[in-house]
């Protein structure tokens, strides 16, 4: 695609508006690069495909930059005027190899649709890896599991609510937003500001358990696995802290609770920086792969390795290792499956 087709004109006139800073264009320029070759080459759409997809996605961009939407500490997915939901999907799924991406746990979809039906909430404790996990997941259950795809709560944080390029993608999905251990410091003058937001976002959460139905997901690393020095990635430590505070929200509420292991293997189609970066900004690396995901049987939250210890810390930490181990395994289970599904591909 060169410098000449509208997509560009459109970026150059949203770089000039909103004084767009050179590292920010760059990246957005990179990113267009390589979404558009990766996206022909995979043969799964067409040059003026891509030229629409990422020319709405600069329209969007743009209009928000005149007329920006605050997230709240609770937001509703936004379909109208704009149905960013829809495009959130769209744009993702040119990335997704459908011939050899697969979920496992179907048997434990059917029993979790059953207790969201009689108004039980179920939390997802997952690992996490790309900023689009939520619309790869959408692609995986688009066919057995729609309405769960669509309705389930992300806990979110402040990276995906103020990264302007990851902005169009979040406003079409529900969302708890809340800032992370890694970033509450930064800066340190609003360390408050962010302690007060967090305070708001958990008695919204808090209600929306006591009315019961919902899916939560949460990760409890508190951000994306990273690769290791071989380019590995792995599920990174999940906090105690974050677990426990979850699971005490759920004995509070008025509703039964459910928890569920869920391992997600999407790094591929977006991964993210080796690194956490300070500031927001990051480049974007799209690629054409396949996604997995696994949906573990219930998780016993009271019988574990190491539940019968009278140590509450001990107790604590025994039931995060346990919930992270679960996770873990399924994920070396994905692993291999993507091996055998795309041994021939």
């Amino acid at each position: 695609m060169n410098e000449g087709h509208r997509v560009y004109k459109l970026m150059e006139m949203w770089f000039k508006e909103a004084a767009v800073s050179p590292k920010a264009q760059v990246i957005m320029k990179d990113f267009l690069s390589r979404y558009h070759a990766t996206v022909v080459k995979s043969g799964c759409s067409h040059e003026l495909a891509v030229e629409e997809l990422f020319s709405t996605y600069l329209e969007l961009i743009r209009g928000l930059n005149f007329n920006p939407i605050a997230f709240e500490s609770y937001h509703a997915m936004i379909i109208k005027p704009v149905n960013y939901y829809q495009f959130g999907i769209d744009f993702a799924s040119p990335l997704v190899n459908a011939n050899v991406s697969e979920y496992v746990g179907e048997e434990n979809l059917i029993k979790i649709a059953q207790q969201l039906k009689a108004k039980e909430n179920v939390i997802f404790l997952a690992n996490h890896q790309t900023e689009i996990d939520p619309q790869l997941l959408n692609i995986l259950l688009e066919k057995k599991h729609p309405d769960l795809g669509r309705d389930i709560i992300y806990v979110a944080g402040d990276r995906v609510i103020s990264d302007c390029l990851a902005i169009p993608m979040s406003l079409g999905r529900n969302l708890l937003c809340i800032y992370s251990k890694k970033h509450i410091n930064n800066p340190p003058e609003r360390k408050e500001e962010k302690r007060l937001h967090n305070k708001r976002t958990m008695q919204l959460m808090s209600q929306l358990l006591s009315e019961g139905g919902k899916c939560i997901y949460v990760a409890p690393s508190g951000g994306r696995d990273r690769p290791d020095e071989q380019g590995e990635f792995h599920v990174a430590p999940f906090d105690s802290q974050s677990v426990e505070m979850f699971y005490l929200m759920t004995k509070r509420a008025k509703k039964t609770s459910h928890f569920y292991p869920l391992s997600l293997l999407t790094h591929r189609v977006l991964p993210p920086p080796n690194v956490v970066e300070i500031e927001v900004g990051e480049e974007r690396l799209p690629k054409y792969a396949g996604v997995y995901a696994s949906f573990g049987k219930e998780i016993n939250m009271m019988n574990f390795p190491g539940h019968a210890t009278e140590n509450k810390l001990q107790h604590r930490l025994a039931r995060c290792d346990y919930i992270w181990s679960l996770v873990a395994r399924d994920y070396k289970r994905l692993n291999e499956l993507k091996d055998k599904n795309e041994k021939n591909q």
